[in-house]
């Protein structure tokens, strides 16, 4: 008789040591997945302001023919920036850096072809750069507002995966800590647009 209750305290033991594992495995996938889904967002923001690009460059081009450098710049900034892709699964400091670095350049590269318009009143007045830029300033607001979100879901995931007791199960199960978002160097300074 006492082997048998022996027996249900271990068997008891196993099963809620089991609930607990399979509960903290499944609540560590949920994180994970809503911040690989918050870095998706990230990129498809990134991406609407890359496929606008094509349209506010030609709109421009009507206009300032001799802007050619700029134009140029713009278009290399938005190849490289296009180039660069995150995978969840193989991403590093190194490489969220990188994209960060890239859209960064992008971004001013956009910053001095939106000042272009300055010099041309018939730009400015021009329907289809209005409503183009109007569409980018959006789409900004919409990068931010993504990485803000993607940031928010690497905190809860890390906070998850580093607290005990999950943190045990985190590594006997391979999830690594996620790094965030963060600001450029400089980019608590003005950007200043010349020509």
């Amino acid at each position: 008789m006492k082997n048998n209750k022996t027996l249900i305290a271990i068997i008891a033991a196993v099963v809620v040591i089991g609930a607990w594992a399979a509960s903290s495995y499944n609540s560590m996938v949920t994180v994970q997945e809503d911040a690989t889904t918050a870095l998706a967002n990230v990129q498809s923001t990134y991406q609407r302001r890359a496929d606008l690009i094509p349209n506010l460059v030609e709109t421009v081009k009507g206009y300032a023919a001799h802007e050619k450098q700029t134009l140029e710049d713009v278009v290399a900034a938005r190849s490289k920036a296009t180039s660069i892709n995150l995978n969840p699964d193989d991403m590093t400091p190194e490489k969220l850096k990188q994209f960060q670095q890239a859209q960064g350049e992008l971004g001013a590269a956009l910053g001095r072809l939106i000042a272009i318009q300055e010099n041309y009143p018939d730009l400015k007045a021009n329907e289809n750069f209005r409503d183009l830029q109007v569409q980018l300033e959006g789409t900004e607001n919409r990068i931010n507002e993504a990485r803000n979100k993607y940031n928010q879901a690497v905190q809860q995931y890390n906070v998850v995966i580093r607290s005990f007791p999950k943190n045990l199960m985190a590594g006997i199960f391979g999830f690594q800590k996620m790094d965030k978002f963060e600001a450029e160097a400089g980019a608590e300074k003005a950007p200043q647009v010349k020509f």
